[in-house]
């Protein structure tokens, strides 16, 4: 899978430099700098091609001592940010160098295994970057097909054109899974869920990749013998923990009238009539039980997780790993089962165990 984005988050007291700092990294004016405490309000991303780092994304943040009506939210919003961090960077006030609010977000770092570079104002550039060469994570190259394919192999993608497909182009995984299937000398048949039965008439493929919203009509389609998987079923292999998210979707037959069950989206979108995750999902929980479904989009993943019995995390198309995996320790950590949409939907409709696993 291409290689993702290094997020750099930048954390300190209010007027410690953060925004200064980033603009600097940038070359550019991406933050407002003023010496008026509470200056930047929310994070600020900004993405930005580093010497020696590559493609990265620089989050500023608000300070951690706002003291303002809104320092609360705005603390909860710049601690969210850790979820994506990779490397965190911490200044530290020139007068107090052991803020409170700074020991406090340094034990949190510590205790997430995130590396952390502290900077002190007067610091060089070049100095600041050594060390985030330093410590930035190694990433590893892995294939969003896993061991499913090899040279040679015949995939076929099955691609729904409904009503929540962007007009004209394709969603991010299936652009991702067609390209690295050419990548790794493999052979793509593209079709649309109409078209399948024709296109199975012309071709026996090695493997199908569908959507998973379409898991049933498809299986049906196909020969018991050829592999079948979806795009969210590789995203959780490459971002997520498919042995967990396996075990997490045992708890669907555990739910009971009254439960509660989180439908966790990394991104934001306005919902369609035909929506994955807030229609199809939902719909097909409540065949099992009278259950309530709350619906949680881009960073607003529930600070207390215990009152659900099940989490269904999207496939993560636009999320990092580092974000998806910590979701995944924050619902374990609370004892709170966790899966994602296309392996939730493959249990839901009986077929998890003819889903072909990365």
């Amino acid at each position: 899978m291409p290689m993702e984005r290094l997020h750099i988050a930048f954390f300190g007291p209010a007027n410690s430099g953060k925004s200064t700092l980033v603009n600097a990294l940038c070359g550019q004016e991406v933050s407002l700098v003023s010496p008026v405490p509470g200056t930047t309000t929310d994070p600020v991303r900004k993405t930005v091609e580093l010497p020696g780092l590559g493609a990265c994304v620089l989050i500023d943040t608000a300070g951690l001592d706002d003291a303002s009506l809104l320092g609360p939210e705005r603390r909860r919003r710049t601690l969210a940010v850790l979820d994506e961090t990779d490397i965190a960077v911490v200044l530290s006030p020139s007068v107090i160098p052991s803020e409170a609010s700074v020991s406090h977000l340094l034990a949190l770092l510590e205790s997430s295994s995130i590396p952390i570079v502290q900077y002190t104002r007067g610091e060089s550039i070049e100095s600041l970057m050594e060390r985030l060469r330093a410590v930035a994570p190694k990433q590893e190259e892995r294939f969003l097909t896993g061991n499913l394919v090899k040279a040679g192999d015949c995939v076929m993608l099955v691609m729904p054109q409904d009503s929540e497909a962007p007009k004209g182009r394709l969603i991010l995984p299936q652009v991702q899974v067609l390209r690295e299937l050419l990548d790794r000398g493999c052979n793509a048949l593209c079709c649309t869920p109409e078209s399948l039965a024709s296109a199975l008439k012309r071709v026996t493929p090695d493997l199908v990749i569908t959507d998973s919203q379409v898991f049933g009509l498809v299986n049906r389609a196909l020969p018991s013998s050829i592999p079948l998987t979806s795009f969210s079923v590789l995203l959780a292999g490459a971002k997520g923990d498919l042995r967990t998210f396996v075990e997490g979707a045992s708890a669907i037959d555990r739910l009971q009238p009254g439960d509660r069950v989180l439908i966790a989206e990394a991104c934001t979108h306005v919902p369609d009539t035909e929506d994955i995750g807030r229609v199809k999902i939902p719909a097909l929980l409540r065949k099992k039980a009278d259950i309530k479904v709350d619906i949680a989009a881009g960073n607003d993943f529930p600070e207390d997780r215990t009152p659900y019995q099940l989490i269904i995390h999207c496939g993560g198309c636009v999320a990092t790993r580092t974000l998806v995996q910590s979701r995944i320790k924050k619902a374990l950590r609370a004892g709170v089962p966790i899966t994602n949409y296309g392996i939730a939907i493959a249990k839901l409709q009986g077929i998890l165990e003819r889903i072909a696993l990365p």
